[in-house]
């Protein structure tokens, strides 16, 4: 087990003396560590990620923890004032058609799955992930209207199916009799006894931290690490009074963004922690979900995930944003970009932790047949695209928003935010 763990520690090592290098071949981090722990899980079997229940599913819980809470905290709603209408669109339309369409298609297309199942499958594979597309959200060339309208939409889709997600694991793991019964209705209180918590600890969190800083109390470099810590206390706090720990601490988040008024780097640490485990989730989804996928995996659930990224993503999309002023370029563009991440894989950890039997053998592959022809088909397209789409794109008629808040850290191109910035201004202005 130390070699298998120093192994993982070189591999974090080699990425960061690397990652500006690999500019030039427009690699994310998430593509690189899942065929990286494919190859070396599966092609030269050196990598042994054998761990214990416990410590896989510790670990895309505490993920999903920080994910859903800095993904909250950053938005600035003041900021995305401009474009709210179509987040609206997108998340109070969009995204339950999308989970409707998913979970439809899925009690259809897959033989022997239950409606608690069909309605797993559909919310686990709804939210985006912005990581996926990284060189698409951070090239200067697509209008930052469309950029923002994406980067919001996947910061905030996976804590709304969260309780979905929750629901449905309890309904199936309910019918397979392996919880108690009346699972499905403990889980519904669960939610909003979370929710009232979550919201409640950001409140007065956010405004307690605010006065520290104002009074001088509190310091800016230490004020990252207490944040994080917040995070997961929101999480344990919430369990430990009978709610639900995910939707406490992306509430947490969303109240406390919206109360602290501090400076983006207090989010820093949290952002950097959760990248961390975020590449640590990727490469556990290459060596150890990925085999599984393949040994289980049917034409049913490859076709799945071909119209889930197709026509479950684009149809609920265009729908939304009919009557919006966007132009068919530009809803076509926003459906495509709708890749499935993070967390699909941390909800897919879950369900192969939880479920047993064929269950199991059933919902688990598809959603990792989806993430792993996401990051194939969005990895390739997500810079031609965007090349494409932002030299077509019409020229906006009133000033431009505020600048694009940066991307957390896990959501990065290999080469970073500055190099592709460097290399647009430099197509522009080649004198």
């Amino acid at each position: 087990m130390d070699g298998t763990f120093s192994l993982v520690l070189l591999l974090l090592f080699v990425w960061c003396l690397g990652a500006r290098r690999m500019e030039r071949y427009e690699l994310t981090a998430p593509a690189a560590f899942v065929l990286t722990g494919l190859l070396l899980a599966e092609g030269i079997g050196v990598l042994d990620l054998a761990l214990p229940h416990e410590t896989v599913t510790a670990l895309a819980e505490v993920t999903l923890v920080w994910v859903l809470f800095t993904d909250a905290a950053r938005l600035s709603f003041r900021a995305l004032r401009p474009e709210l209408g179509l987040c609206v669109r997108l998340l109070g339309v969009g995204l339950p058609l999308c989970v409707a369409l998913g979970s439809l298609l899925a009690a259809a297309l897959l033989p022997g799955v239950s409606g608690w199942g069909a309605l797993y499958v559909g919310a686990a594979l709804a939210p985006t992930d912005a990581a996926l597309g990284a060189t698409m959200m951070v090239n200067p060339e697509v209008p930052a209207r469309i950029r923002r309208l994406i980067n919001v939409e996947s910061g905030l889709n996976d804590g709304i199916v969260t309780p979905f997600v929750v629901l449905a694991l309890a309904g199936v793991t309910a019918a397979e009799g392996t919880a108690a019964p009346g699972a499905s209705g403990q889980a519904l209180v669960e939610l909003l006894i979370g929710a009232a918590y979550g919201v409640a600890l950001g409140l007065v969190a956010g405004l307690l931290l605010r006065a520290a800083l104002r009074a001088g109390w509190a310091t800016e470099d230490f004020a990252g690490a207490g944040v994080l810590a917040l995070a997961l206390l929101g999480y344990t706090s919430a369990l430990a009074l009978g709610g639900n720990g995910f939707v406490a601490a992306f509430l947490a988040g969303l109240a406390f963004g919206s109360a602290h008024g501090a400076p983006p780097r207090v989010l820093l640490y949290v952002e950097q922690s959760a990248s961390l485990l975020s590449v640590l989730v990727w490469l556990v989804f290459g060596a150890l979900l990925l085999p599984a996928v393949f040994d289980a995996l049917t034409w049913q659930a490859v076709l799945y995930a071909v119209l889930s990224l197709t026509v479950v993503r684009m149809v609920p999309v265009a729908l939304s944003l009919v009557g919006s002023g966007l132009d068919v370029r530009s809803v076509l563009f926003v459906g495509w970009f709708g890749p499935r991440g993070l967390a699909s894989i941390i909800f897919g950890l879950l369900a192969l932790e939880e479920l047993s039997g064929p269950d199991r053998r059933t919902l688990v592959p598809v959603v990792g047949a989806t993430v792993l022809l996401s990051v194939l088909a969005h990895g390739l397209t997500s810079a031609p695209l965007a090349k494409r789409y932002g030299r077509t794109a019409p020229v906006p008629t009133v000033p431009p928003p505020p600048e694009l808040p940066e991307l957390p850290v896990r959501a990065m191109a290999a080469g970073g935010l500055h190099g592709l910035r460097r290399r647009a201004r430099n197509r522009r202005n080649p004198h």
